[in-house]
């Protein structure tokens, strides 16, 4: 005869331990669903044309943790898959040109070197560029830079680019940007007790055009940028002070102007990624000046 009171105890000891199971090896996480979940919050439809694409891996590779980056250099990824991190976000490129083409990397040793270390250590890299710059409610690079200068309050609620300041020397903003974003090689243009009352700031890099109309109207004293061609819009600005008028250009370097970023990206992907571990893992400086030596 059948003991119901036995049943029951077995089946609920049963089902505890296949509970306690499935809570102790979640489903795996995937490159794929993490990009899937990327598309559903970052607020914008998904582009046809773009770079933020699966750029190592596939979209089946388990993640087992995701750091998030400013450049997936080779340092990045090797710090990344030391701290058990095999999926990297980087909002720039992997493989050294914007689009990641290696068509001409095919024997390149520094590449396969990369390459090799990415598919041994089952890496997945995600490019995420052009959504991130479109997300909706904000820009994410320029809300995280904002965010980490403490700039909020300056913000001129009718265009995103532009700062308004309390009347602040440029030797004095300039030395804020180089204290509060640990930078080793910013460079500057103008006369250090300019008043700044509006800046514009273009995260990352600004070429002549659009460069030109940011800085050139008459109630615009500050450009701040993260690169830009030196015989372009640096000849520019320059010819422009030499006219007389009262303007300055801030050069950050590149990864500076977007790092924060970056930073600000791991917190937002927690809001809907909770299977793994995330962390920011800084990319490096690549310049030092001969008295602010390498770190």
């Amino acid at each position: 005869m059948c003991n119901h009171n036995t049943s029951r105890r077995t089946f609920l000891r049963n089902s505890i331990g296949l509970a306690a199971a499935s809570f102790a090896h979640p489903q795996s996480l995937t490159a794929g669903q993490v990009l899937d979940r990327i598309k559903a919050n970052v607020g914008i439809p998904w582009r046809a044309q773009t770079v933020d694409n699966l750029i190592a891996g596939t979209a089946d590779t388990p993640v087992k943790g995701i750091a998030t980056t400013m450049m997936a250099t080779l340092d990045v990824v090797q710090r990344a898959a030391a701290a058990g991190k095999n999926m990297v976000i980087t909002h720039e490129s992997t493989f050294f040109s914007h689009q990641d083409r290696v068509d001409q990397f095919q024997q390149d040793a520094t590449y396969k070197y990369k390459l090799d270390f990415l598919n041994q250590n089952n890496m997945a890299v995600l490019h995420f560029h052009d959504h991130w710059h479109g997300r909706k409610p904000a820009d994410g690079i320029a809300f995280g830079m904002r965010q980490a200068l403490g700039w909020e309050k300056y913000l001129d609620a009718q265009n995103p680019r532009a700062l308004n300041f309390p009347n602040v020397p440029l030797a004095r903003l300039a030395k804020e940007l180089e204290s509060k974003l640990q930078i080793r090689t910013m460079r500057v243009i103008g006369d250090p007790k300019l008043v700044v009352k509006r800046a514009m700031a273009s995260w990352g890099n600004c070429s002549l055009m659009p460069g030109v109309p940011f800085i050139s109207p008459a109630d615009v004293d500050l450009l701040i940028i993260g690169e830009t061609h030196e015989w372009e819009l640096v000849e520019y600005v320059q010819d422009m002070i030499t006219s007389g008028q009262k303007k300055a250009l801030i050069v950050l370097g590149h990864i500076v102007s977007e790092q924060a970023g970056m930073k600000y990206c791991a917190d937002w992907l927690k809001g809907f990624i909770n299977e793994v571990p995330i962390e920011f893992i800084a990319a490096a400086e690549p310049f030092w000046r001969p008295d602010k030596p390498a770190r």
